[in-house]
């Protein structure tokens, strides 16, 4: 890991506008002052309850929901995603080679010979047995799924992903060959990642550094070790016991 950032998060506050009484549009925060970094090569990890306003600080850095106050800067284009449920990024009319390829397509950057071949070396490189390759989401498993996704989000090559409870919806041995390929793939692709869950012994498993959150605020930073070793906050001592 470089001091190299990809990611600072200055003092970022927003949420999202709606409509409120007599159709007049409404601003809500729910990210209050929130700030960190994220350095080449480096996992963080994302923690809190639910609606303690992760998924909705991914959606401000990813630019799908409003930053009002501080700002966020990229060092590297923008990040890519993974979701839980990967039937969110995959399209159940068209077989997983196609949900790869489609990103390239956009991109126009590549012809089609081009393309297929970094789509076949990116399946392959997520460990999805070949035979799968023209399979449709709903005849793979959750564990294959996730491959196909994580395949997508890589595939136009970003040095950085957000994984937003990537494997809290698989069972715990799908999880642990999940986890293992993201370590690989983070050696073999130069990646950093902002890991987002709520189980916070995947987080001590992958992670180097934890941002814990808390209605909407980042109550507590620091090393994976500092933090789940020697707690400062009433509210991660009640997480870490919650999670034992």
């Amino acid at each position: 890991m470089s001091e190299e950032l990809v990611l600072e998060v200055r003092r970022a506050s927003g949420g999202y506008h709606g409509s409120g009484l007599l159709g007049k549009r409404q601003y809500k925060e729910i990210v209050h002052d929130v700030d960190f970094t994220v350095c080449h090569g480096e996992i963080v990890g994302l923690v809190g309850e639910s609606g303690s306003g992760k998924s909705t600080l991914a959606r401000m850095i990813l630019g799908l929901a409003a930053t009002e106050k501080g700002e966020i800067i990229h060092h590297t284009p923008r990040p890519q995603i993974v979701f839980q449920d990967p039937y969110s990024s995959l399209n159940p009319a068209y077989p997983a080679i196609w949900s790869v390829e489609e990103p390239l397509k956009v991109f126009g950057k590549y012809d089609a010979a081009e393309r297929r071949r970094r789509v076949l070396e990116m399946l392959r490189r997520v460990e999805l047995p070949e035979e799968l390759f023209a399979a449709y989401p709903d005849e793979l498993s959750g564990g294959q799924r996730q491959r196909v996704s994580i395949a997508a989000a890589l595939i136009r090559r970003p040095r950085f992903l957000i994984l937003d409870e990537p494997v809290s919806a698989l069972d715990v041995t799908i999880q642990a060959q999940i986890l293992r390929l993201l370590r690989a793939l983070r050696e073999e692709l130069d990646l950093s990642y902002l890991f987002i869950s709520h189980d916070l012994n995947v987080v001590y498993q992958l992670c180097d550094r934890v941002l814990v959150m808390q209605a909407g605020r980042v109550v507590e930073q620091g090393t994976v070790r500092e933090v789940f070793d020697d707690p400062k906050e009433d509210y991660t001592k009640a997480l870490l016991a919650a999670a034992e």
